[in-house]
């Protein structure tokens, strides 16, 4: 963990001073991210040199997944899209989406609802545009549909998964 310090100046009945901040470093902080596709495989972020952390499942509300060349969320009033929620930190994000075949995702906020029913705030990296209907890659959709199978995601989502 890399700290950086700060000076501020403090008032004072005896004149200014400095006390120091000492702020953590963005690329140590962890923050949620919440994966639908491939990447929901915690060995396969292992195997690219990423920590995940806390893996949690989780599904994102007005959102279904769609699958081109790979997978993507796009906006579904009254639909949900499933996934998993793990920690990762920025840096890892950062080497991960400069992979060539991802760079081109992008990162959204997103609330993704727990099993427990609580919500918790995350990053998603989708697509900026969603892929053409004649854009189908079933070799991704059977890999994904055997992992979210592995991983327990509910079967008729599972089923879902084209």
């Amino acid at each position: 963990m890399i700290s950086r310090l700060c000076a501020r100046p403090v008032n004072s009945d005896v004149g200014p001073s400095i006390q120091l901040i000492t702020m953590v470093d963005n690329e140590a902080k962890s923050i949620n991210v919440f994966f639908y596709g491939l990447f929901m495989d915690d060995a396969l972020l292992r195997q690219k040199g990423l920590n995940p952390n806390n893996r949690r499942i989780a599904c994102v509300e007005n959102f279904c997944l769609v699958i081109g060349a790979r997978a993507t969320l796009v906006p579904c009033a009254g639909r949900s899209a499933h996934g998993v929620l793990f920690s990762l930190t920025h840096k890892e994000l950062d080497a991960q989406y400069a992979e060539v075949s991802v760079s081109m995702y992008r990162p959204e906020a997103v609330s993704a609802r727990l099993v427990d029913g609580s919500a918790v705030p995350a990053l998603c990296f989708n697509l900026p545009v969603s892929p053409s209907a004649d854009q189908r890659n079933p070799q991704y959709a059977s890999k994904l549909r055997e992992l979210a199978d592995r991983i327990g995601l509910p079967s008729a989502y599972v089923s879902s998964i084209q």
